[in-house]
């Protein structure tokens, strides 16, 4: 009777897992794919799958905020500043030994403080001795778009000068000048940085009767040819005026170390600040008219 009674309970026992197991399955099963530890790996297997089909943007095309006086879409993070020192020597670099290849003669220097009041957003007070002019900017970085191979990306500039400007024939004076400034910027391949900056300017010259509306395109380009090193050349297409009858373009070495970035020029163009440089120079772009200038900024972090 024993026996039999252990068989029969062995029996209903084998029967019930038989049809208990595939049930237990199910339910471990989902268990398993509703933890919030599952989920999150299957979100995380999706979000994979779909990275292959998305693009990385770097996150710099330009590693400094300017190429030789063009600015690039770069800005500082947020709460840092950059100061910056900047030199143009007036006499010509053909002058050679006489004049010590310019560096014996007068210069235009430029003195400049930038702040990031955001990742994106920085802010740029710049002092010229040329003609005292006072320059005040603000950059936004507004977007990113292209592919993997060929990022591209926007950013804007407006800004706004003050001059000790000359007396015109009435005994009037028009010290105010206005810009704005389009920024599109790629990276090709690991190591080319091209820029196209279109820009506006009101009253390019301060000493003529009418103020004036200047048009320019600036294109730049530079090769980074290790980490910290780079050729940089720029050009900025502007309107022929008297006084202003020449495009103005640079060819540099850049050098980064440290948080300092130090770019050796040869170029026509003498005035730096963006309210002087973007209505062109009085010099030709040959050997004969090209001028030794730098520019070397320091990073400050808060």
């Amino acid at each position: 009777m024993l026996l039999r009674s252990f068989v029969f309970a062995s029996g209903c026992f084998a029967f019930a897992v038989s049809l208990f197991t595939p049930a237990m399955v199910l339910i471990g099963l989902a268990v398993v794919l509703l933890t919030p530890g599952a989920m999150e790996a299957q979100v995380r297997s999706v979000r994979w799958q779909r990275s292959l089909e998305s693009t990385a943007i770097p996150i710099t095309v330009f590693h400094s905020p300017q190429s030789a006086n063009l600015p690039t879409e770069e800005t500082l993070q947020r709460g840092e500043l950059q100061f910056e020192i900047s030199h143009r020597f007036l006499p010509a670099f053909s002058d050679g030994v006489d004049a010590f290849w310019g560096l014996d003669g007068p210069v235009y220097n430029r003195f400049g403080l930038a702040f990031a009041f955001q990742d994106r957003g920085m802010v740029t007070l710049q002092r010229s001795n040329l003609e005292d002019n006072l320059d005040l900017s603000v950059k936004f970085r507004l977007f990113e778009t292209g592919r993997e191979s060929v990022p591209f990306m926007v950013a804007i500039v407006s800004g706004l000068a003050g001059n000790d400007a000359p007396q015109l024939p009435d005994g009037s004076t028009r010290p105010r000048q206005y810009y704005g400034q389009l920024i599109l910027n790629a990276f090709l391949g690991n190591n080319v940085a091209l820029g196209v900056v279109p820009s506006v300017l009101r009253n390019p010259r301060l000493d003529v009767p009418d103020a004036e509306t200047a048009f320019s395109l600036g294109l730049t380009g530079q090769v980074y040819v290790t980490q910290h090193v780079s050729v940089l050349a720029e050009w900025n297409l502007s309107e022929e005026r008297a006084g202003l009858e020449y495009d103005a373009g640079s060819l540099g070495i850049e050098l980064e170390t440290g948080g300092h970035f130090f770019k050796l020029l040869l170029t026509n163009a003498v005035r730096m600040n963006p309210a002087q440089f973007l209505g062109g120079t009085e010099f030709q772009f040959e050997p004969g008219e090209w001028r030794f200038g730098f520019n070397v900024t320091r990073l400050l972090h808060l």
